[in-house]
């Protein structure tokens, strides 16, 4: 098989290309730029990696700043899934298993499949063989698995932060029947600090990593590594993250209650628009609660100025989730973390707010 890579102007002249024909949801097309790239010899990692993959990262982006709609979003991700199922067919590009075996899976509520399959391509290339169980895989489904199987490593992939105490139980469950993980995906943090944290054997910002670091060699588990969570997140003991997890509905309710009181104008709300503004102070309650799991104020305030810039882009004053924040911020005015945690968020909210010409949650 040739594998000749092609130069940066004609990667970007593909991209930009392909983008034209997701976007405008013409399948045929798309599938046309991918065969006719693999034709004239770029590898089929590179077409992977480097053309679909950069592709679907703007159409996140694109989506973030209000420029695709939902629909549009997952109609291009339906077609990035099955290019990638089209490439992954074509015998030109098959590789012979010679090495290990590698389970590929999501954490459990985990739907974003994208990131887990093209790893798992990349490794069939590269000659693993690959057991590539999908997206959202139960953590008990996940150790069937692994009984059942011979595996070098499981490679788990999140990226929803709001997934990582289900990745923490997959991760501690591995280990303690021996087989090493390999995290990654966005959950596990841009330097993979919550990867660490929660006990995985190792970590990849993306699927090159992470085929180089399973190719090297992933230690397995140590003799201690079945411990209990608790062991591996002390901070827990305090009960914080617990009470808060088990009122995450009360707390949605009563910021909702307190906000009517404090808003009037929200009486004249749609049923549509009471629906939206309940799924946004859930989404806060959710990120907090986690954030109290591995203890970051970082992850909190994140997902707070990204929030602000995902308003500000649909025309929703972003001003709205200072409220919702002073509220919560009563309501567990005797849970000290939570406390820390919705103070540093105030800050970096009211300084994303007043930096002039800086959309919130934009890169700095």
């Amino acid at each position: 098989m040739r594998t000749m890579t092609a130069g940066p102007t004609t990667i970007r002249t593909m991209r930009d290309r392909l983008w034209a024909t997701v976007t405008n949801r013409d399948e045929h097309s798309a599938a046309g730029i991918v065969f006719s790239a693999l034709d004239d010899g770029m590898d089929a990692e590179a077409v992977l990696l480097d053309l679909i993959a950069p592709v679907q990262a703007r159409v996140g982006t694109e989506w973030a700043a209000n420029r695709l709609t939902v629909a549009q979003e997952h109609a291009a991700s339906a077609i990035a899934e099955r290019l990638i199922a089209a490439l992954a067919h074509r015998p030109a590009v098959r590789a012979r298993p010679r090495l290990g075996r590698i389970t590929v899976a999501c954490v459990e509520r985990e739907w974003h499949v994208l990131p887990a399959r093209l790893l798992a391509e990349v490794l069939t290339l590269r000659g693993w063989h690959v057991d590539f169980l999908g997206a959202q895989v139960p953590t008990p489904h996940l150790i069937a698995h692994l009984h059942s199987s011979t595996v070098d490593a499981v490679a788990l992939s999140s990226s929803i932060p709001t997934r990582l105490p289900a990745a923490h139980a997959a991760i501690s469950a591995c280990k303690a029947v021996g087989v090493p993980v390999l995290a990654g995906g966005a959950a596990f943090g841009a330097d993979g600090r919550y990867a660490y944290l929660l006990g995985a054997s190792a970590w990849a910002p993306d699927a090159r990593g992470a085929a180089g670091q399973l190719a090297d060699g992933i230690p397995g588990p140590s003799l201690t590594d079945g411990r209990q969570q608790f062991d591996d997140l002390p901070h827990l003991g305090d009960q914080e993250y617990t009470l808060v997890a088990r009122a995450q509905g009360q707390l949605v309710k009563q910021v909702l209650a307190e906000l009517e009181k404090g808003f009037p104008a929200m009486a004249a709300y749609s049923d549509r628009q009471r629906e939206r503004t309940a799924e946004d102070i859930a989404h806060v309650v959710e990120f907090l609660t986690v954030a109290l799991y591995v203890d970051d104020d970082e992850l909190f305030t994140t997902f707070l100025t990204w929030t602000a810039g995902i308003l500000t882009a649909r025309r929703v004053p972003a001003r709205s989730l200072g409220p919702a924040l002073e509220i919560l911020g009563t309501e567990l005015k005797d849970f000290p973390r939570a406390t820390r945690i919705l103070g540093q968020a105030q800050l970096a909210l009211a300084g994303a707010l007043t930096t002039p010409g800086r959309n919130p949650g934009a890169p700095a």
